[in-house]
Formats: structure tokens, C-alpha cells, sequence
């Protein structure tokens, strides 16, 4: 039985087009460097396109838009199922967008987010000129006994809990919900948060300051209700992080962010190589997935 590049294993050979090439097929576009396609290795055809044209995104290769179908199909010898599969898996990515009659447009990140540190996004946004606003939708106090375990309190301790739409250039960047002990953060309650950022307000009327914190990212598919405050598609996923900070042994916030993942990336930069003193900004390991939801509840009474 012949071979076949992973699009469908019943497909006949007279359907399989120009995918029936010599061993090593692709003819790079013009002024391009794309690699040759195997179809001797192990990995499908279309798992291999997609890593090249991953690539060449990364490399700043395209504009705004991808090069056709039949343009890629033509250039790396493949069939148009082939390109097709590698495409359907950037959109869902969300490296692309595709919509009838504009053909493909690349989805370009706005801004950088920094890992490793309790860096502010309010000033993160703000230093690249773009104006930020928040669209408040709770400051109330209230209590949540997973909450509250999770940042080292009794189960029925009282939360200030703070629940913002933020918005970077008028469009939707980002669902941010935060938990405080109420007895630390009760200032809060009278403060504007339209256009401030919460770490200054801890400061301010708090005296507060975190010092050190634990936060983990994770790739989610968010609810009905969130996807449609973020402006968001069914098919696209967002970036989940979590944040619990202190200050020295103080519980300071338990925090929650929903990311659009199309507006915004996560970057860790390491030191130099032989300058690294231990203090990396950035670690990485694995942990159980969490349920449909996330492991901790939204609200509560």
C-alpha cells in the first residue's frame, strides 16, 4: 500500500495530485527560504508545512497576509488538502484569521507581557502608547472558600474581590478577576478603577506592596459569556494565568486573568550564558490540567 501524507488514509492515489512527488518535494516561494518537505519521514506532510510556515511567521517572512492556497500548494509541491490542514491548525492557534472574501490575514501580537516578575500590564500597555481603560464590572466584598484556602485564610474569610473588561486602544484585551483579604484590602472599595493600575492602588491606600508571587499559564477555551466580553470566536483560545502574590508572609491577591491570546504574548528571557545567578526569571513544569471551567469558581456570594 502506498504512502500518504496523514490527510486520509482511504483516499485513492488519483486524488493525491502533486503530493505524489519524488521523496523530497517543495519548491520554495520566491524570495523565500522555506524547507524541503520529506515524504519519507515519519511526520505527515501537512505537520511538516505547518512548522515551516510557522517559521517564516516567526521570522516576519509575510506581511499581512499568507500567500494563497494555490500559491503554496504550487510553491511546496503539495496538494491542497495537505495546505489546507496545515492552515485550519494556525487559525486555530490563532496565528491566522481566514474569512470569506478577505482570503488570510495574520494575526499579529500587540504587546509582550513579561513572565516572571509582578510586572504591571496597565504600565506595560500604557509604555507602548496605547491607552488603557478598565470597564469595571464588580468591587464588592464577598467571601469564597476555595479562594480563601487557596491564599492561606480561614474558609469563610471576607474578600474584596475586583472584577474588570480591560481594554487596550478601545478593544478588548483582557478579563481580570482578583481576590484580596478584605482586612488588608477594604481601602479598595472606595477607589476608581476605570484607568488605574491595582498594584499603585494597594500602595496608595493600602501600603501594600507585593514582593514575590507564583503564577502559572495555561491554554483555555473560554465560556460563552467570557469569549463574548473579549470579543472572542468559538474557535479561538485564550491564555489562562493565575497569580498569587505576598508581601514578605502576607497573602496579598489571588488573581485570575483571561488573555486574548491574538492581542498579547507571554516572554521569559533568561541571563546571559555563564552570568545566570540562580535568580532565572521564569521556571517551567507540568501540572494536571485543571476541569472544563478552571479550578476555581468565578463568583460567589
Amino acid at each position: 500500500m502506498g504512502r500518504h501524507d496523514g490527510e486520509g488514509p482511504g483516499r485513492p492515489p488519483s486524488q493525491l495530485g502533486s503530493d505524489r512527488a519524488p521523496a523530497v518535494i517543495g519548491r520554495p516561494p520566491i524570495g523565500s527560504a522555506a524547507v524541503h518537505l520529506d515524504r519519507d519521514a515519519p511526520i505527515p506532510l501537512w505537520a511538516q508545512l505547518l512548522e515551516d510556515i510557522r517559521r517564516r511567521l516567526d521570522a516576519g517572512e509575510f506581511t499581512a497576509r499568507l500567500p494563497t492556497e494555490a500559491d503554496l500548494t504550487s510553491a511546496y509541491g503539495v496538494s491542497r488538502q495537505t495546505v489546507r490542514e496545515a492552515l485550519r491548525r494556525l487559525v486555530a492557534e490563532g496565528r491566522l484569521d481566514r474569512q470569506r472574501g478577505r482570503g488570510t490575514e495574520i494575526r499579529q501580537l500587540e504587546f509582550e507581557q513579561p513572565m516572571g516578575g509582578l510586572s504591571s500590564l496597565f504600565r506595560l500597555i500604557e509604555a507602548e502608547g496605547v491607552v488603557q481603560s478598565n470597564e469595571v464590572v464588580a468591587l464588592d466584598e464577598r467571601r469564597n472558600e476555595a479562594v480563601a484556602r487557596a491564599l492561606g485564610l480561614a474558609p469563610d474569610a471576607r474578600l474584596v474581590f475586583l472584577e474588570r473588561l480591560r481594554l487596550a486602544g478601545e478593544r478588548p484585551l483582557a478579563l481580570d478577576r482578583a481576590w484580596m483579604p478584605a482586612e488588608l484590602a477594604r481601602p479598595l472599595l472606595e477607589v476608581d478603577f476605570r484607568r488605574t493600575a491595582l498594584y499603585d492602588e494597594l500602595a496608595r491606600w493600602c501600603g501594600i506592596q507585593p514582593d514575590r508571587g507564583v503564577e502559572e499559564v495555561r491554554p483555555v477555551l473560554p465560556g460563552a459569556e467570557d469569549r463574548r466580553r473579549l470579543a472572542l470566536s468559538p474557535r479561538h483560545a485564550a491564555l489562562a494565568v493565575e497569580r498569587r502574590t505576598w508581601a514578605g508572609s502576607r497573602p496579598v491577591e489571588l488573581r485570575r486573568i483571561i488573555l486574548r491570546g491574538d492581542r498579547i504574548g507571554l516572554v521569559a528571557h533568561w541571563p546571559p550564558a555563564g552570568k545566570d545567578d540562580g535568580s532565572g526569571l521564569a521556571t517551567l513544569h507540568l501540572a494536571p490540567l485543571p476541569p472544563a471551567g478552571g479550578p476555581l469558581p468565578e463568583h460567589a456570594s
